[in-house]
């Protein structure tokens, strides 16, 4: 039986941070549909920075399978967008004058804790209709805050992966010689 070197990989509809950049994209687009003035363009800029932050998750996630390099390149891509998208929310209330929850404030702890406990788009679709601008900027700027741990871990556990197992070019040379060992040895038994 011919050794694999392609890891199943691709799953990342499975994946805490894609689920949450999931999240943070459709809260994003109703946000800035809802509570940005028609026009502004800083309601593309922050549905795509949003959309590029799940988009590059997924997309890491499929090219991994051949290339580590492209998947980490594109998971620090997706963190960037999310930063990108934070400043967006924090401009949001600075020059509204309304205010970014400080995180030992009780209504960042209960944001943290109702935020780590769903995964599921259209529990935040719900709630935030019944929010004002300022809470809806909040739990996204939590959402991106929590999903941004989940991708740096993602990407040490990507670097520690490598480190173990090397690249595709070096998974690809290992398979062949052990194949070769192998047909070797069935031969001389021959």
């Amino acid at each position: 039986m011919a050794e694999t070197f392609l890891p199943p990989k691709g799953n990342y509809r499975k994946l805490i941070a894609f689920q949450k950049a999931q999240c943070i994209y459709d809260i994003t687009y109703y946000f800035a549909h809802t509570h940005l003035q028609k026009g502004d363009r800083t309601i593309d800029q922050m549905v795509q920075a949003a959309r590029s932050g799940r988009q590059n998750i997924a997309e890491g996630s499929a090219a991994a399978a051949t290339s580590a390099e492209t998947e980490i390149k594109l998971i620090n891509v997706a963190r960037a967008s999310l930063q990108e998208l934070l400043l967006d929310y924090e401009d949001f209330l600075r020059v509204r004058n309304l205010i970014k929850w400080p995180a030992d404030s009780e209504k960042a702890k209960k944001t943290r804790v109702v935020c780590s406990a769903h995964n599921d788009s259209s529990f935040y679709v719900e709630a935030i209709k019944q929010r004002t601008p300022e809470t809806t900027a909040n739990i996204a700027i939590t959402l991106i805050h929590q999903t941004d741990v989940f991708l740096r871990k993602l990407l040490e556990r990507l670097q520690s992966d490598f480190v173990k197992n090397g690249g595709i070019k070096e998974q690809m040379y290992k398979a062949r010689i052990n194949y070769r060992n192998s047909d070797n040895s069935r031969n001389t038994m021959m």
